[in-house]
């Protein structure tokens, strides 16, 4: 389960980055220096509202932008971590059905959390983030878990 959604995520990473950066990523860059040009024109005429508009476009982009890179980074990278897991499951010195729940979880979280971080870029509510939490929280405590296997399996 590990290896093959480790690559299935991973595939899906690549591939949501690719289409980040062919469709979308050369928009936000682009709004990112307009509009922080603009804003420093803005500024120099004394426009100080218009500054800060621009300002706040700029931010707004910036803020999607490194929400858009962390996703599918994430999504990689934690296939990758999937997949590596995988190979060396086997020796984490629990039961079938408690390996099979810390597995679930890692493949869980590892989806959730960086779609929630991705939702982020819609809605700014407390909603994406809990998301996002949630999904850390799903890998973190599993690692912990796959910690504690892989220790008392040496033991």
């Amino acid at each position: 389960m590990l290896v093959i959604g480790g690559l299935l995520l991973s595939i899906w990473g690549m591939s949501y980055g690719l289409y980040y950066a062919l469709l979308i990523e050369h928009q936000t860059l682009e709004t990112i220096g307009s509009s922080l040009a603009t804003s420093f024109a803005s500024a120099s005429q004394r426009k100080m509202d218009a500054s800060r508009v621009n300002l706040e476009s700029y931010a707004l982009a910036c803020f999607d932008y490194a929400r858009q890179v962390d996703v599918h980074s994430h999504w990689i990278g934690l296939g990758i971590l999937l997949v590596s897991l995988g190979v060396i499951f086997n020796r984490v010195s629990f039961g079938e059905r408690l390996r099979f729940l810390l597995a679930l979880a890692l493949l869980i979280g590892s989806a959730v959390f960086p779609l929630g971080v991705m939702w982020q870029t819609m809605d700014r509510g407390p909603g994406p983030r809990v998301l996002a939490s949630v999904g850390a929280a799903l890998v973190t405590s599993a690692l912990a878990g796959v910690a504690i296997g892989f220790v008392r399996a040496r033991e």
